[in-house]
Order: C-alpha cells, then structure tokens, then sequence
C-alpha cells in the first residue's frame, strides 16, 4: 500500500470514528435532555413528595441505563467497526505483498528465459557463421544443450507450480530403485558440477521406495539447483541416500549462507525468497522449493532444514 493511499485510508477512517463519536455524544445529550423534562414535568404533576421522588428516582434509574445503553452498543459497534478497518487493511496489505511478488516471479521468469534462449542463439550462430574444428564444435553444442536442459527445467517448474495450484498435481505412485534414479538425476543434470568436484554421491545401493519417478526427481533437481544457487563461494555439494531400519533418508548438503532460523518456517512459501538484499541478487524465481514442499506432502515426506557445519544448510527428507 502507497504511502498516499494509507494516509487516505486513514483519514477516512479517522472522520469515520469522530462522526461516530459525536453522534452518540448528541445522542446521550439528547437523551439526558428528555429525562430531565420528564423529571420536571413529574416534578410539576403531584403535590404528594412521596410520589415525587418515586418518579424522579424512576426516570433517574431509567436515564442511568438508557445511558450504559447507548455507550455500550456504541462501543460495540465502534469495536467491530476498528477489526472491520483492520481485516480490511490486512487483506490490502496481504495482497498487495502478494501482487509485488507476482511482479517480481514474472520478472524473474522472464530474465530466466532470455538467457539461457538468448546463450543457445549465439552458440547456433557461432557455429553456423564459422568453421570450427569438431571439439569446439561439440563444446558448443554442448552448451546449447545444457542452457536447453536448463529452460527445459524452467518451464517444468512454471507448469508444475500452475498445477500444485489448482490442485491438478497426481502422483503416479509405482515400486522404485530410487538408488539409481537418484544417481541417475543427479548425473544427468549436473554432470558438470561432478566433474569439477562440486557435488559428491554417496548413495546406498538398492534402496526401493514407492512413488512418482517424475515428481521425486524434481525434488533432487530443485534442491540441488537451490544449494548451488546459494553457494556464495565455489559450491561443495554432498547428496547422500541411506536406509536405516526400513527408514529412508535423503539429504542435499551444501556449504552456501545457510538459512536463517526465522526463515525455515515459511522458506517454502511461493515466491519467497531467502537471505539479505546481498543473496536475493541471485538468480530465481521462488517457486523451486515451493515445489519441493508440495511434491513432500503429496507424498507424506517429512522435509526438515538443519544447519550444517561449518556453515551452510542441509535439506533432509525422511520418506
């Protein structure tokens, strides 16, 4: 909310409650007005003092209550009136926090798929306007593959997101090695970062579990694509999957900035995004472990964050 439309928000409100207040001031006055004639009128009416003070007394008492009527509805209503004003401007704020974030994600997409379009263009134009040898020509490709991997995933998560909203998303449950679909998703993806020695496996051998093979890997790619975004430095990444007493527990380490302790209730809220100004700049939309959290409950995997040492964050999934 601008800081011109709060100030006439509050004006509005502010004459709201001064017009209420003076009406039910007029209203008591009004009211001590009519007593105190009939008062005098029963004053006027008798001769016996008795009865006099009877129904002066009578309209005394009747004046008290009328009274505490009349300021007591008035509190009442001016009450609902202020939680009215205040589940209004709630509701504004709410979703005007919510349209800003809406902005920032379509922005976000946006630039998100300009560059990897944008990286694919130029590495098809070099390869068209020159004639290179056969392992620069691969080089490229290559890349154009991988900036295609990476919009691919992009558009992935847009859609998926779109339907964790109207709550379409239908996991297609079946008798998994996730073993080998974990090493297999992780070495498809970011075969780069292995090589490099940037993300390590250590990975049970055969440890089954039933679930959608589609959704499980988008929990694996978004997580580990969230770990290497917030590595400030060169990423040092771990994903380890184990089984221990028919239990089974996944988790994705990395040695970035870590989160917050206030941040991990609602850092899988859709678009938000974790960190300072400094951390913000990297690239994202907001959505990947929004995602991750749906696909968890879809699921009924229990996701904790832990902090890792020295630094850094540990993504665990116990399913």
């Amino acid at each position: 909310m601008s800081k011109r439309t709060s100030l006439i928000f509050f004006v509005l409100v502010g004459y709201i409650v001064l017009q209420f207040l003076w009406w039910e001031i007029l209203l008591v006055k009004q009211s001590d007005a009519i007593i105190s004639l009939k008062q005098n009128i029963a004053a006027l009416s008798s001769t016996d003092d008795k009865i006099i003070l009877r129904d002066v007394e009578t309209l005394q008492h009747k004046k008290t209550n009328q009274l505490y009527m009349i300021v007591g509805e008035g509190t009442v209503f001016l009450l609902i009136l202020l939680f009215g004003v205040y589940q209004v401007r709630k509701s504004i704020k709410k979703e005007t926090e919510l349209a800003d974030q809406k902005s920032n994600f379509i922005l976000s997409v946006s630039h998100e798929l300009k560059t990897p379009i944008a990286a694919t263009k130029l590495q098809l134009q070099t390869l068209l306007k020159h004639d290179l040898e056969r392992e620069k020509q691969k080089e490229l490709l290559n890349n154009a593959l991988n900036e295609t991997s990476r919009l691919h995933k992009l558009v992935d998560n847009v859609l998926m997101a779109n339907q964790i909203d109207n709550n379409h998303l239908i996991a297609n449950k079946e008798n998994l090695d996730l073993s080998s679909l974990t090493e297999q998703t992780v070495k498809r993806y970011f075969m780069d970062f292995i090589e490099n020695h940037q993300l390590q496996l250590q990975i049970e051998k055969d440890v089954t579990y039933f679930g959608d093979k589609e959704l499980l890997s988008s929990i694996i790619i978004n997580l580990i694509e969230n770990a290497i975004k917030y590595s400030t430095e060169l990423a040092d990444i771990k994903v380890l999957l184990k089984s221990d007493n028919s239990k089974i527990i996944l988790e994705i380490q990395d040695l970035g900035c870590g989160i917050a302790e206030k941040e991990k209730e609602i850092v899988f809220q859709k678009f938000f995004r974790s960190g300072d100004e400094n951390t913000r700049k990297t690239k994202g939309t907001g959505i990947g472990l929004y995602i991750v959290k749906s696909i968890c409950d879809i699921h009924q995997i229990k996701i904790n964050i832990l902090n890792n040492t020295p630094k850094g964050s540990i993504f665990q999934l116990h399913l």
